[in-house]
Parts: structure tokens; C-alpha cells; sequence
């Protein structure tokens, strides 16, 4: 719905004002917050017209105004369509993926630890793109009872996986060796696709280590199959200090697997994507994609009420996805 840019402006200062300062909107408060030139009356005019419109209603009738929830899309709408990531906005993060020597559930739990800190929601990481990994070498190390844990360094860090099969320190060094010269730069989507055609043209190569690798390829299949999901609530207690039954709501949201996996699914329409609650579902969520070298691994979503900081959200979530693309692979 096309507006004017009178409309527009008093719209998202209604918006933003109602986002901070949590009260009714007047025309007083957008003449103040806007610096307009036009009366008072004429604000007044502007904020009937767009509660006609759907973009805000009167609590009471002699109240001002709250924003619905086609208040709130329209003002994302065009925040995703200006907005750009503030510099200088979480480096904590920038620290984080530089150092690719932790495992790969401990960087994304820490991102999403300091993203929560930062926009004070909590927020939530789902891992479900293993098979865009981009892998630079194995490590297999025997255990105790026939079992061997393997170590997969990635150009984002490891992930670990412990396989069952009895195998000697020389089979693991060799596996490793066989499996790092042949599959490093390549995804682990790529090293499970093909690695059945390695295995017949070198198979006297890997005869003595057969089953650690047959062992690791069903392990990896396994890994490539599940969704990891880390959840910080960081913010969750200004939730319920803010407004206990929205707090409540969203805190069974975070206990729901199936509906966060559901809610943090990406619709592949821009960088951040925002789902605005319903007027009876309080749980608004602000998304993006996580990617390394133009591959999708992860989604990240902070997680709230109406009443959110959609802009600072926003620019958050962008300098986190804007620092991932960054890393290339070695």
C-alpha cells in the first residue's frame, strides 16, 4: 500500500516512538519526535487517516494510538529496503569467527551469546547446512572400546564425531591422511556423494582402513541429516519485566524445536527477513542467513514481541551475516 511521504514518516516515527517509549502515540509526541512542518491538527488528521488504513489503532477513545501488525510490516518493510549495519557493532563477533581453532556448535553458541547481549532477546542459532562445509583436514584418534573419535577442521572450525569400529593407531593416521589429501577444499555434501567413486579407483590404498572409513561416511551421512539448534536467553527476563504474559509466550516458543525450526526457515527474499507476530500471537522474529563462501550453513533469529527493536535488530544481525561472508576458504 503505497503512502505519502507525509504518511510514511509519521508512520514509522509512531512506530519507533511506541517501541520506545511503550505508550500510546499522540500527535503532540510525532510533532516532537518528527519536527514536521505542519500543526498539530494536521498530525491528528494523518494519524485518523492512517488508522483508517489498518497501520494503527485507538486503544480508547479518547487514547492515542498503538501500531498493528500491519503497522509493524510496513515499517519493516522499509527498514529493510534503507537500512544498512552501524560500524563498529558487535567486533565481539568479528572476534569470534577469526579464530577457527574452536568447534563448530562452540562459535555458532557464541554468536549467538553475544547477539542476545547485544539486542537484550533472546536469540536462537539453527545448524542445518553441514553439507556446505568447506573441509580442511581429518584427525582420527582410537578411544577405548572400539570406538574412534574424529576431528573434521573446517574453514569456519571442527565438528566432532565419534564413530563405533575397532581400528589401530596406524589405520586412523592413514585415514586421515587419505581422507585430508583427497577431500580438503571440498564440501562434506561432496565428500558424501562421491566418496564411493574414491573408494573403487583406490581401493588398495584404503584396503587396510576399509571400515574406519565405511564407519565415518555413516556417521557423517547421520550428522548431515540433523538440525543443531542453540538457544540463548540472554533478555529474557526484560521480557517478562517488560510484559509477563508476552514474555511467557515467547518463553514457550524457545521451548518448541518444531516451531523455532519452523520460524527460522529462510525464505531466500533478502540478507534479514522479519515475521511480525499476529495481533494475538505476541512472537515476533527478526532472521538471517549465516553463509561462508556463498554457502547457506545456518539461520540465526532473535526472537520477540511486536514491540521490538526491529532497526537495532536489524543492524545487528547484518554485521554478524556481513562478517561471515568474509571468511573464504584456505
Amino acid at each position: 500500500m503505497e503512502l505519502s511521504e507525509r504518511k510514511k514518516k509519521i508512520l514509522c516515527a509512531a512506530v519507533e516512538e511506541y517501541i520506545r517509549e511503550c505508550s500510546p502515540i499522540t500527535s503532540g509526541g510525532i510533532k516532537d519526535t518528527t519536527l514536521l512542518d505542519c500543526s498539530t491538527a494536521t498530525l491528528r488528521s494523518e494519524l485518523n487517516t492512517l488508522e483508517a488504513m489498518g497501520f494503527l489503532k485507538q486503544l480508547h477513545t479518547s487514547g492515542g494510538r498503538v501500531p498493528t501488525a500491519q503497522g509493524y510490516r510496513y515499517y519493516v518493510e522499509n527498514l529493510l529496503e534503507e537500512g544498512s549495519a552501524t560500524s563498529g557493532q558487535l567486533d565481539e563477533v568479528k572476534d569470534i569467527i577469526t579464530s577457527r581453532t574452536s568447534s563448530l556448535n562452540d562459535i555458532v553458541s557464541k554468536i549467538a551469546k553475544v547477539v542476545s547481549k547485544a539486542t537484550n532477546y533472546p536469540t536462537v542459532v539453527m545448524m542445518d547446512g553441514y553439507e556446505n562445509l568447506v573441509l580442511s583436514e581429518f584427525k582420527l584418534l582410537p578411544l577405548i572400546e572400539d570406538k574412534v573419535m574424529v576431528l573434521i577442521g573446517t574453514i569456519t572450525g571442527y565438528i566432532t564425531e565419534t564413530i563405533d569400529v575397532k581400528a589401530s593407531v596406524q589405520d586412523c593416521d592413514d585415514a586421515s591422511k587419505y581422507l585430508t589429501n583427497h577431500f580438503k577444499g571440498e564440501t562434506l555434501g561432496y565428500m558424501i556423494e562421491n566418496i564411493e567413486q574414491f573408494e573403487k579407483g583406490m581401493h588398495g590404498e584404503i584396503a587396510a582402513f576399509q571400515a574406519v572409513v565405511n564407519s565415518l561416511i555413516h556417521g557423517l551421512k547421520r550428522l548431515n541429516k540433523q538440525r543443531y539448534l542453540d538457544v540463548r536467553r540472554e533478555g529474557s527476563v526484560k521480557l517478562l519485566e517488560d510484559n509477563i504474559e508476552e514474555g511467557k509466550k515467547i518463553l514457550n516458543v524457545l521451548e518448541n524445536e518444531n516451531e523455532l525450526s519452523s520460524m527460522l526457515e529462510m525464505s531466500g527474499k533478502g540478507d534479514v527477513e522479519v515475521t511480525v507476530g499476529d495481533e494475538n500471537d505476541s512472537c515476533s522474529v527478526v532472521k538471517a542467513p549465516i553463509c561462508v563462501n556463498g554457502k547457506q550453513l545456518a539461520s540465526i533469529g532473535v526472537i520477540g514481541p511486536q514491540r521490538m527493536d526491529y532497526a537495532g535488530i536489524a543492524s545487528a544481525l547484518k554485521v554478524v551475516i556481513d562478517s561471515l561472508k568474509d571468511i573464504k576458504g584456505e
